[in-house]
């Protein structure tokens, strides 16, 4: 199934796969992620909206489109069919506008996840070394504060608990100023099987879950990119 997923975006010419294929090849290497679907008009966005249960969050969904919160293709806590449709509507309007030759194959629907503690786990390639797998803070803060840590693929059990514990922002996992801790032999776990996973499929030129969201007990990956070495488009 993984080189399914791979091996359909290659022959069409496709570096970058959407959201809904990123997040289905990652579970297939056993990550905990946000259940997330395909919606390709507004009604079935509320049919998957009220699977799920409210609140939901809608991402478009696009080949063409890599950062989606930046044209407005991003909508978060939606709690009810009227906000969902509207939502649905606003980002289809916003994309077009501002992306108006990017091919929309509809929305991501997938429930908002709990707040816990947010990290990122990613993957890309160094010239001379090979895969190269980062762990450090998630969301925006990674890039702001360049708190993180760096290893070469294959990762041990030792590597993966070294880079944990590296960054500067550990602190925060060991449960600071009375907070839960984050389950740090899960995130351990989660890196083993990153790095195995890029390892096994050297197809993949870069991997990130940004923001994986940490609890007491467990983690999930909320959103994830996959990019792909060089498609070349079979006709």
């Amino acid at each position: 199934m993984v080189q399914k997923i791979i091996g359909k975006a290659l022959k069409e010419g496709r570096a970058i796969l959407t959201e809904t294929e990123s997040k289905e090849l990652i579970s297939l290497a056993g990550i905990n992620v946000v259940e997330t679907y395909l919606a390709s008009d507004r009604e079935a966005a509320v049919e998957i909206s009220r699977k799920v249960h409210y609140p939901v969050a809608l991402k478009v969904v696009s080949p063409d489109i890599v950062h989606k919160s930046d044209i407005g293709g991003v909508k978060l806590n939606l709690k009810t069919s009227a906000q969902v449709r509207k939502a649905y509507d606003d980002i289809m309007t916003a994309v077009k506008v501002k992306t108006p030759r990017a091919k929309i194959w509809g929305v991501a629907v997938q429930k908002m996840a709990l707040p816990g503690i947010e990290i990122i786990i990613g993957m890309s390639k160094d010239p001379q070394f090979g895969p190269v797998i980062l762990f450090g803070l998630g969301g925006i803060l990674v890039e702001v504060l360049k708190d993180y840590a760096l290893r070469i693929v294959p990762l041990e059990k030792r590597d993966a608990s070294e880079m944990i514990k590296e960054i500067k922002a550990y602190p925060v996992l060991e449960g600071f100023r009375g907070r839960d801790p984050g389950d740090v032999p899960f995130l351990e776990d989660m890196l083993l099987k990153v790095s195995k996973f890029v390892g096994e499929n050297p197809e993949i030129k870069e991997l990130d879950l940004n923001p994986v969201i940490v609890y007491k007990k467990g983690a999930v990956a909320v959103d994830a990119r996959v990019v792909l070495e060089n498609p070349v488009k079979i006709r």
